[in-house]
């Protein structure tokens, strides 16, 4: 038996305001909230100092931790620097703001790269540009497990070549490195130390991601949640509902009884 704190995205609550989410994220026992940041949910980057003050004390009133603002830099994004870290130091502005210890950002490296050198090379000089900011805000960088750099080994390459490991980590979606071929095991073993928290999801199968119910897709979810606890993993689950790209779904509210079930309780051996 053991137990993890439990987080939900917003990312799954389409349409619904902060204390909406909150109020949804409580009801289900959740502790805190991965909150995206977007206009659609009422946390961005163009809050103003009270919108972000108000947004703290409907969390602190609500009873939650805010997990981490999901923002979408791409760190690695073949695009110019300046842009990157407007964007990066916005966004970690933003985290601090809100009492977030956690940024999500996304890799977004070059598709037609052909080695993982380009894309780390600027992803490490980056990442070592906001490290001083980011130490001083008590946010810590997490680079996902997505798109360029859907597995593992991909990110903890990204994240060696910055060298900064007191304020950068790694957030294992566990979808995209299982789907990508990587066997759960070795994801862990590539994120080690750096793995900051873990985003569960089922999908349909490894090539159609549509959200299902968890325990009724084909993500191996009761081999991982086995595995986390083995290795005495003792960090945030957060449940990552796609709603928002796929509005034919059903509710979060629907999913969270099962992610609650799956942060609480090993299955037999």
């Amino acid at each position: 038996m053991t137990a993890w704190p439990l987080a939900v995205s917003t990312l799954g609550l389409p349409g619904s305001d902060l204390a909406e989410a909150c109020r949804v994220a409580a009801r289900a026992g959740c502790a805190g909230l991965e909150l995206r940041a977007h206009p659609d949910t009422g946390v961005h980057v163009g809050m103003s100092a009270r919108e972000r003050a108000r947004a703290r004390d409907v969390l602190a009133d609500a009873g939650l931790v805010a997990l981490a603002v999901a923002g979408y830099t791409r760190v690695a994004a073949p695009a110019p620097d300046a842009d990157v870290l407007d964007s990066l130091r916005a966004e970690i502005t933003l985290a601090a703001d809100l009492g977030a210890r956690h940024l999500r950002v996304f890799p977004g490296g070059d598709p037609e790269t052909q080695t993982d050198d380009p894309d780390a090379e600027r992803a490490a000089r980056r990442l070592r540009a906001v490290a001083g900011q980011a130490g001083e805000a008590g946010v810590r960088v997490l680079v996902e497990t997505h798109d360029s750099h859907a597995t593992g080994r991909r990110v903890r390459h990204l994240l060696e070549a910055a060298a900064v490991p007191e304020v950068t980590g790694a957030i294992w979606d566990v979808l995209h490195p299982w789907r990508h071929g990587e066997d759960p095991p070795d994801t862990l073993a590539a994120l080690g130390d750096h793995l900051g928290y873990v985003q569960i999801k089922d999908a349909v199968s490894a090539t159609d991601t549509t959200p299902v119910p968890l325990g009724t897709g084909s993500v191996p979810l009761p081999r991982i949640q086995r595995l986390l606890a083995d290795h005495r993993y003792n960090g945030w689950i957060s449940l990552e509902w796609e709603r928002t790209w796929y509005p034919h779904v059903p509710p979060v509210t629907a999913i969270l009884p099962a992610a609650l079930t799956w942060s609480q309780a090993l299955p037999p051996r």
